[in-house]
């Protein structure tokens, strides 16, 4: 008997399937796995006091995961690269970090900068509100709107860094919870690909922007 048929069964369909699609399916669980994580590990919100914080690396790390202003603004800045697209997507989240560590210089040397907290509470209810609307903005606008929120994110953490234990540690900690606070805004982007996803995101958006609103509140009275 010929072994023909089995021979092509096996050609045309390998017994674990396309490896490639595979791969590609279990992008988005991944990004949304790790979207999950990172918000689960968020706790309640703390001001900015500038009174100084326990240094070291796990304190970096944890601290922008328990100031909600800042975990809100990283989310939306990923958000809104995902709804941007590239090369946004990716110049957002590398824009910030490095724009918020010139930030943290100037905190650091003292140089006063006024009404950082009003600046921290307009980051949130404006990128939120970018969501909310859709804005397709330019890129050198994009850019120009992030960088100078982040401006106003790295002096407020700079203004604690200097008492802290070990302000390197501290630096370095934080520095890669706000890039994976990036990537969970990007993995909550991969929502805009289902059917009505995008009212889901922009839903969020204004969420993110009545909480905005909030802060802003608080900023003024304080």
């Amino acid at each position: 008997m010929s072994d023909r048929p089995s021979r092509a069964l096996l050609t045309e369909a390998p017994p674990f399937g396309d490896p490639k699609l595979n791969i590609d399916k279990a992008k988005p669980r991944l990004l949304l796995l790790l979207t999950a994580s990172v918000l689960l590990v968020a706790g309640p919100a703390s001001a900015h006091t500038g009174t100084g914080l326990p240094g070291g690396f796990a304190s970096g790390f944890l601290h922008p995961l328990s100031g909600f202003d800042h975990l809100l603004a990283m989310v939306s800045v990923g958000l809104w690269g995902a709804f941007l697209g590239r090369p946004l997507v990716v110049a957002l989240p590398v824009i910030f970090p490095t724009v918020m560590a010139f930030g943290a210089a100037i905190g650091m040397s003292n140089i006063i900068i006024p009404h950082t907290e009003i600046g921290i509470a307009l980051s949130v209810l404006v990128l939120g509100a970018v969501i909310a609307f859709g804005l397709k903005a330019p890129i050198w606008v994009a850019s120009l709107i992030v960088a100078a929120f982040a401006i106003c994110h790295g002096y407020a953490h700079g203004r604690e860094l200097p008492s802290a234990a070990d302000p390197i540690g501290y630096a370095v900690g934080f520095m890669l919870a706000t890039g994976l606070l990036h990537m969970a805004g990007i993995g909550l982007g991969l929502i805009n690909e289902v059917p009505h996803g995008k009212i889901v995101t922009r839903s969020m958006g204004g969420l993110v922007a009545i909480s905005g609103l909030w802060f802003l509140y608080g900023a003024i009275a304080a």
